[in-house]
């Protein structure tokens, strides 16, 4: 559906032919001067047009010439399109703007460091550029190497954050599952723990002794049998009875 009146001279004819609304009213909806309605009216202008329905092209609702006859100072509104056509896709190299293309390296070298995982095609479909110009930014044998610096391509208008946000994700899933382990922190998983419990099981270690087992215990650290230290108490307390006596 056209977002512009067809035939507006057409139009204009039908309007003032079937309708109470002013000559302005129709100008202004029509894009034509009050004159030329005027001229129409008067059949000066516009003789051999036959007039065009807008109601039946579904360009103007039936509400709307109501509303227009009710009140001479409400203007028109031209109806939208009642489906959406999606735009076709343009398959091809993506074009850039004069003035943006210089800023290509700065967007490829930004990329390249934050997201080295996306593929040369990937970056090609991004900033709309080459392979050799993605290699000599990144090898920084380009030839203005020395002056790049890191520019992000959706702040500098290459791309829209929804494209490289699709881009990212697909190169997440090409990539292959990463280990769950916390190097900073040395968190294992799960099956590393239960492999290294099953090592100390099987060898007789304590699971709780944090100490290496080779090295010797202090006196403060040995551990005493109960036994014998209740009975060395029962002794003294015997001694000191005799003694008492």
């Amino acid at each position: 559906m056209a977002t512009t009146l067809l035939m507006p001279k057409a139009t204009a004819v039908w309007l003032v032919d079937n309708t109470g609304l002013t000559f302005d009213q129709i100008a202004h909806f029509c894009n034509l001067h009050p004159l030329e309605v005027q001229g129409i009216a008067d059949g000066d202008v516009a003789g051999g047009i036959k007039g065009a329905n807008p109601v039946q092209m579904g360009q103007l609702a039936r509400e709307e010439i109501e509303k227009g006859e009710k009140d001479s100072n409400y203007r028109l509104q031209l109806s939208g399109p009642k489906t959406i056509v999606a735009k076709h896709k343009r398959r091809g190299p993506r074009y850039t703007p004069v003035s943006k293309r210089q800023e290509k390296p700065n967007a490829i070298l930004w990329l390249v460091r934050n997201h080295p995982e996306l593929k040369d095609a990937q970056l090609m479909r991004l900033v709309g550029t080459t392979k050799p110009t993605i290699e000599s930014v990144r090898e920084r044998t380009h030839w203005n190497a020395a002056n790049q610096t890191p520019a992000d391509p959706v702040t500098l208008g290459l791309c829209t954050q929804v494209e490289l946000d699709m881009e990212v994700r697909k190169a997440a899933k090409d990539r292959p599952p990463e280990q769950e382990r916390v190097e900073e922190s040395g968190l294992l998983t799960a099956e590393e723990a239960m492999a290294r419990v099953s090592d100390q099981v099987s060898t007789g270690h304590n699971l709780f002794d944090t100490t290496d087992g080779d090295q010797p215990q202090s006196e403060e650290e040995r551990e005493y049998d109960v036994d014998s230290v209740f009975g060395s108490l029962g002794s003294l307390k015997s001694d000191d009875d005799e003694q008492s006596s």
